[in-house]
């Protein structure tokens, strides 16, 4: 198993266009919809230049694969941190060996498997593995 980047940032937000527009105009990230089953009503991806969606901007009722209390406003409005990933079978081992609650996820749409665990601090990690 090897972490190959921070894979992206999910912002809870009350103002969801407002957040796009903010992360669209100070930072240059291109706005896109998610793909489903999130809605253009409940979640935005702000893309880098190569493409990469780096920040995910959700509404206050958009559905979570790992829903826990999130509220805008400050450091509440941080959800998880995702990395991308390598070796989904590894990391489910290591998991179960160390007797860790977890969730999985798949994302048909865009090819991705995806386990979500705690630290021990109570952070949330998304642990992101794409197809290919």
């Amino acid at each position: 198993m090897t972490i190959e980047r921070l894979d992206h940032v999910n912002i809870i937000t009350d103002d969801l266009m407002g957040t796009a527009r903010f992360y669209e105009e100070l930072l240059d990230l291109e706005i896109r919809l998610a793909p489903p089953p999130l809605t253009p009503d409940n979640a935005r991806w702000a893309h880098d230049a190569a493409g990469n969606a780096v920040v995910h901007i959700n509404s206050t009722d958009c559905p979570r694969t790992y829903d826990r209390a999130a509220a805008p406003g400050p450091t509440g409005s941080i959800h998880h941190v995702a990395f991308r990933c390598r070796d989904y079978p590894a990391m489910v081992a290591r998991l179960e060996a160390r007797g860790a609650d977890y969730q999985s996820n798949e994302v048909e749409a865009i090819g991705l498997k995806q386990l979500f665990t705690l630290d021990p601090n109570g952070v949330l990690l998304e642990l992101n593995f794409f197809a290919g």
